[in-house]
C-alpha cells in the first residue's frame, strides 16, 4: 500500500508488492512494513514483510526457471539486458524520483545513479555473448583439453540502501549474462526502486522466475539465512557491512557456496605536497561528500602533507561552506538527509570524539533539527589523530577528518593500518610516486588524481576485511560462472588411409 505518490510520469512503476515468478504478490502472512521518507519522516508506503516460506517460493521459482534459462544463448540474454537498459534510460526521471524519495539523495545525484545503474545492464549485455572458454595443450599424447564456462546456478543477491538502483543492477547484470537465475533481497529502507526495476525487467521480457525480488525489514536476517543455507542457491553476493558478511560466510559453509562480498571501507585520501591543490580539493570534495558521505568508497581519512596542510584545510573548508543541505527535491540543494537517526547518532559521536581529543571543527559539526531529525551539517575537522574513532571506524556520513603527515612512508603506514581495504586515493604529480604508492596501498582499488573511481568497465572490490570478488568489468561475469574442463582421449590416431 502506498500512501502518497511523487509526480511520476508512469505511476505504474510504483509497486507495493514483491515480484516472484513473474507475478506481483504480497507476503503469505499478509504482513507489511512501513517505508519512510528520510527527509520528511513521513510514510512513503508499505511493502511485504516476507519470511522464510516466501523466500523458499522465490528460490523454487528460480530453480524451475534455471532449467531453460541456462540453455539460452549469450546473444539472447544480451538482447534482454539491452532492452532492460533502454527501459531504464526511457524511465530515468521516474527512477530518480523514487531514489530521492526513499533514499534522500538530491535529485541530481539520483539521476546520476540511474545512469550508472543502467550502464551495468548495457555493459553486461555486451559481455553475455563473450564468456569464452579455452583450448589447452594437453601433456598426454592423443588427448585434447578444453574448458566451458557454465552458469553457477541459482544466485542469492543481498543489496544495500545507499545505491538502491546501482547495487542491484551491478549484481543482476552479470548473473543474467552468465545464464543464472536469482532471488534478490532488496533493502528494507529503499525497496520501491528495486520494485520499479523489476517492473521494467518484466516489460523487457525477462522470463518468469529468472529474476525474483523479495522484501523484508524485520525478517531480513532470516531471509539471509534462508538464502545461505539453501542447497539450491549456489552463489551468494552481498554488499554491506563486514560484520554481516562474516555471518553470511559462516552460514554458507555447510553448502559450500560460491561467494562474493563487497564489505566495509575506511578509505584513505592522501594529498602530497607536490599535488595540484585545486584538483586535490575538488577530488576530496567529490569523494568525501558524495551521497552525504554514505558510500563505501568515500574518503574517510584525508591525509595532507604538512607543506600544504594549512592551505588545504582553508580552501577545503571554504568550499564546504558553499554546500546547501535540504530535501532532495528542493532547488539548489547539494546534500540531503542521512538515511535514519541511527546514522545521525554515529556521525555525531565521531564528531564529539574528535573534538574531545583536540580536533578543531572548521565547518559544521551539528545536527540540523529545523530541517528534520535525519539532517546533519557537512562537517570538516582538522588536526585529527590516529587514535580517534573516525580513524578506526567507517563514519558513513558527512564528516571530513583532515590529518597532517610528514613523509610518504609515514602516510602509507597510517593508510594501511585499517583492517579493511576497499578504496584508496592520492594526489601527486610525481609519476614514480604514483606507481610506488599505488602498489604500496593495501586496497582493492586506487584512485590517482581523481576522487571518483566507479565505472561499469572497472573491477570493483576490496581486500582484507573489505571482502573478495569483483563486480563490474570483464571480471564481473566470472563471479557467476564455473569452469568445466573436458578431456577427449584417443584423438591422436594417424589419418585414415595414410
Amino acid at each position: 500500500m502506498v500512501h502518497s505518490v511523487p509526480p511520476l510520469n508512469d505511476k505504474s512503476l510504483l509497486k507495493s508488492q514483491c515480484y516472484i515468478d513473474g507475478k506481483w504478490i504480497g507476503a503469505k502472512s499478509g504482513k507489511t512494513f512501513e517505508v519512510t521518507d528520510p527527509a520528511s519522516g513521513k510514510s512513503i508506503g508499505t511493502m511485504p514483510e516476507m519470511d522464510v516460506s516466501d523466500c523458499e517460493v522465490a528460490i523454487k521459482a528460480a530453480e524451475k526457471a534455471l532449467v531453460s534459462f541456462r540453455k539460452t544463448t549469450g546473444r539472447e540474454r544480451a538482447r534482454m539486458l539491452r532492452k532492460w537498459y533502454q527501459l531504464m534510460v526511457d524511465n530515468a526521471d521516474d527512477l530518480a524520483k523514487l531514489i530521492t524519495w526513499e533514499n534522500g539523495k538530491p535529485l541530481a545525484d539520483a539521476k546520476g545513479e540511474v545512469t550508472y545503474a543502467s550502464n551495468f545492464f548495457e555493459w553486461f549485455s555486451e559481455e553475455a555473448p563473450r564468456t569464452y572458454g579455452d583450448t589447452i595443450p594437453a601433456t598426454v599424447p592423443g588427448n585434447r583439453v578444453y574448458t566451458i564456462k557454465e552458469p553457477v546456478g541459482v544466485c542469492g543477491l543481498i543489496t544495500p540502501w545507499n545505491f538502491p538502483a546501482a547495487m542491484i543492477t551491478r549484481k543482476i547484470g552479470p548473473a543474467l549474462a552468465a545464464g543464472c537465475t536469482l532471488v534478490a533481497k532488496s533493502p528494507g529502507e529503499t525497496p520501491f526502486t528495486a520494485a520499479a526495476l523489476a517492473e521494467l525487467g518484466h516489460r523487457a521480457g525477462i522470463p518468469a522466475g529468472v529474476v525474483n525480488i523479495v522484501t523484508a525489514l524485520h525478517n531480513t536476517a532470516e531471509i539471509g539465512s534462508t538464502l545461505t543455507s539453501s542447497p539450491v542457491v549456489r552463489k551468494v553476493s552481498f554488499t554491506g557491512s563486514t560484520g554481516v558478511g562474516k555471518l553470511l560466510m559462516k552460514q554458507s559453509a555447510d553448502t559450500l557456496k560460491k561467494l562474493s562480498f563487497e564489505l566495509g571501507g575506511n578509505a584513505p585520501f592522501i594529498v602530497f605536497d607536490d599535488a595540484d591543490l585545486e584538483s586535490a580539493v575538488a577530488g576530496a570534495l567529490a569523494s568525501k561528500f558524495r551521497s552525504s558521505g554514505q558510500t563505501c568508497v568515500c574518503a574517510n581519512r584525508i591525509y595532507v602533507q604538512k607543506g600544504i596542510y594549512d592551505e588545504f584545510c582553508k580552501v577545503f573548508a571554504e568550499k564546504v561552506k558553499g554546500f546547501k543541505v535540504g530535501g532532495g527535491y528542493e532547488e539548489g540543494v547539494t546534500h540531503g538527509p542521512l538515511i535514519h537517526n541511527r546514522a545521525v547518532s554515529k556521525v555525531e559521536s565521531h564528531v564529539q570524539d574528535a573534538v574531545s581529543q583536540g580536533g578543531k571543527v572548521l565547518v559544521g559539526g551539528q545536527k540540523l533539527p529545523d530541517l528534520g531529525e535525519n539532517f546533519f551539517q557537512m562537517t570538516v575537522i582538522r588536526d585529527m589523530k590516529p587514535n580517534m574513532r573516525l580513524s578506526q571506524e567507517e563514519t558513513f556520513g558527512p564528516v571530513a577528518g583532515l590529518f597532517p603527515f610528514e613523509t610518504e612512508a609515514d602516510v602509507v603506514k597510517m593508510a594501511n593500518q585499517a583492517e579493511v581495504g576497499l578504496a584508496g586515493y592520492f594526489f601527486s604529480k610525481d609519476i614514480q610516486r604514483c606507481y610506488r604508492v599505488a602498489e604500496a596501498l593495501e586496497t582493492g582499488m586506487v584512485g590517482i588524481n581523481t576522487g571518483l573511481i566507479s565505472d561499469p568497465a572497472a573491477p570493483f572490490g576490496g581486500v582484507k576485511f573489505s571482502g573478495f570478488g569483483r563486480e563490474g568489468s570483464k571480471y564481473g561475469v566470472s563471479e557467476y560462472e564455473v569452469i568445466k574442463m573436458v578431456t577427449l582421449g584417443g584423438m591422436g590416431q594417424e589419418l585414415q588411409g595414410s
